[in-house]
Formats: C-alpha cells, structure tokens, sequence
C-alpha cells in the first residue's frame, strides 16, 4: 500500500522515493509485523485462554516432561499471520501475481491448521481434522497457486525445474509442473508442522528459511544481480523479500511469547501456513531443490516419521524411540533446550549451505 506513495508522490516529495526500493520496505515489513505482534500478542493470548480452557491437548505417549505443558493454549499462528498479512499489505507492491499468490497459500493453509486446531482443543484429543480431508484441501490450494505462478511466467521457462550448481540446466516439465509444485508446497507444510514440537524449535528455522528466501527473492528478481551471480532471473519475486521480513518480524514478535517456558504454541494454524508459504516462495523462486538443502531441518523431521511408519508396518519394530525425530533425542536424555538450540545450529549450516549453491555454479 504505501509502495504507491513512492509510485504517486516521490516526484513532489523526494523522501518518498525511499518507499520505492525493496530493500527499505523488506526491513519495514520486519518492523512493522514484529511490533504488531508484540502490541496485540497479550491480548491474543488471554483470548485463547479464555475460550479453549485445557488448551493443546498432550500426547499421552509423549516425554514426560511435555505434561507440565497441559493447559498452555495454541493457535499462536494466528498471532504471526495477524502481523504477516498486515505487514505485508502495508509494505509489498500489490501489484505484483506472486505477492498475492503466496498470500493466498498462506492463508489457505492457515485456514486448514485453524480448522484442524480447533477440532483437537474442542474434542481435547491430538488427532484432530481428517488427515485425507486435509491433504486434498492443501494440494488444491498448492495447485492454484502453482498454476498462477506458471500461466503468468514465460514459458519454458515457467513451467522447469532449475537446478543448484548448474546454471544452463532446465528440465521442462510442461502441466507436470502444477502437480511436482503442489508437492513442494504440501510436503513444506506438513514438514514444518511435524517440526513444531518443543518449544520454539520450528520457528526460528522457519525464520532462517524465510531469510534465505528473501535474499534468493531479491536475487533472483534482479536482473543485473542475477546475472552476475549466474542464477536464473524470474522478473518480479524481489517482491517477494517483502513478504519474507513480514515473516521473520512476525516470528520473532511470536518468539517473544513461545520462548520455553510457551505461554503459547504455534498450532497447525502456524506451522502449516508458514511452512506452505516457504514452499509456496521456493517454487516462484524456481528453487525448489534448494529448499531441500535450506528446509533440511524440515525434511529430516518428516524422514524420521515415513521410516517411523514404515519400519514399524513392514516389521514391527520402531527405528526411533519416538517420531518426529526430536523426541527420539528427548527420549535419549538430552533436554528440550539441548534439542532445540542444537537443531537452530543444524539449521543455519544449512542455510549457509543452500545460500552457496547461489555462487558455486
């Protein structure tokens, strides 16, 4: 909204020129989305308190120290999406398809996660919304939001996988790209909302991810920057960095009140809708399998659970303590913060890793 101020007025008011460069308005939307977050977060909190009473429910056959959490309310999503979407309405070129086409997934998939939430804290039970229900809902949002972003691309180019460390290399994957990147925006989802277990431990990565994005954002749809670093050029997603400080503002406001011990959690309301909309910026990116090496955290928590489930179906016999993988290490003895900083530590190797792969080429 107030990049037209710079677009209508910069030529009478030279200080507003400053609202045309997205540089400015990436850290703006940080601001703005932490302070919302911090002034109404309080008031969110009561709220949820007062009208889901017992909270998140706990899993029974969870770490005996995650009892002491019971009563603590959930849907903390809904304090990062209030600070993401107000943000980035105020700070982003509305103009622009992407913009409104990673809004769209986030909403969408935090529309799922509100519903799935609040299934588990009315029936006081964990398992919540129809997993297939779910699923259907998720890939119908992905594959409207991958159709827009190939119609409004030029093709080929729109419609190919690119891949890390090879700059002239495209594989045309024509309609087959609609479905490949539904995949990758329903896999990013349900990976980060495996990984919200322990307190603050899916957040901060997100945030880690969100600013790797925002720099491949901002790369990417530079014409001259991306042709000196030899990356694809994808005219238009340096807009999306905009969005991508919205997120890390709204994160870290959230981060503010999740810090162990929670007053809130982030529920399916958040990990799900943060973790699409990552998934949602790797695709119009065209960085799909960098979001692989950068979300490696992600990918790693929903690995444990496919062998988890696996293993146990074909021979009855569990690989971890406990799946997703950061109950197996609580299992084992180390404490909640232990897994978490630690998995914060894997989780900036791996996104100065997938930023790498932007040079080495």
């Amino acid at each position: 909204m107030l990049y037209y101020l710079g677009q209508e007025f910069s030529s009478d008011i030279s200080v507003l020129n400053i609202f045309r460069y997205i540089t400015f308005r990436t850290g703006a939307a940080l601001v703005t989305s932490a302070l919302i977050v911090f002034l109404f977060g309080p008031r969110i909190i009561a709220g949820l308190k007062i009208r889901q009473g017992k909270g998140q429910p706990i899993r029974a056959d969870g770490p005996e120290t995650h009892f002491a959490k019971a009563g603590t309310p959930t849907m903390g999503g809904l304090m990062i999406l209030f600070g993401l979407i107000a943000s980035s309405l105020l700070w982003a070129n509305l103009s622009s398809i992407y913009v409104w086409v990673i809004l769209l997934v986030t909403m969408g998939f935090g529309l799922i996660g509100f519903y799935d939430d609040y299934l588990k804290v009315s029936a006081a039970n964990h398992k919540g919304f129809s997993g297939k229900a779910r699923l259907t809902l998720e890939f119908l949002i992905a594959a409207i939001a991958c159709y827009a972003i190939m119609t409004n691309g030029k093709e080929p180019f729109s419609s190919s996988l690119t891949f890390p460390f090879f700059k002239d290399l495209l594989l045309n994957l024509g309609w087959f790209f609609v479905p490949f990147g539904a995949f990758v925006i329903v896999a990013a989802g349900n990976a980060v909302n495996l990984t919200d277990g322990l307190d603050g431990l899916a957040i901060v990565p997100v945030m880690i991810a969100a600013a790797s994005f925002g720099v491949i954002a901002y790369l990417s749809g530079n014409a001259i920057f991306a042709g000196y670093l030899q990356i694809h050029f994808v005219q238009g997603t340096g807009e999306i960095a905009v969005l991508c400080g919205a997120l890390i503002g709204a994160g870290l406001g959230f981060l503010w009140f999740n810090a162990p011990p929670a007053a809130i959690f982030m529920g399916d309301t958040g990990s799900l809708a943060l973790g699409g909309m990552i998934g949602a910026v790797a695709v119009a990116t065209k960085h799909e399998i960098v979001l692989v090496i950068i979300g490696g955290l992600f990918v790693m928590e929903a690995l444990s659970v496919i062998i988890q489930v696996a293993s146990f179906k074909l021979t009855g016999k569990r690989v971890f303590k406990m799946a997703p993988i950061h109950h197996h290490f609580e299992k084992k003895g180390w404490t909640e913060s232990q897994v978490v900083i630690r998995f914060w530590i894997i989780s900036v190797m791996l996104a100065l890793i997938g930023l790498a792969t932007l040079k080495l080429r």
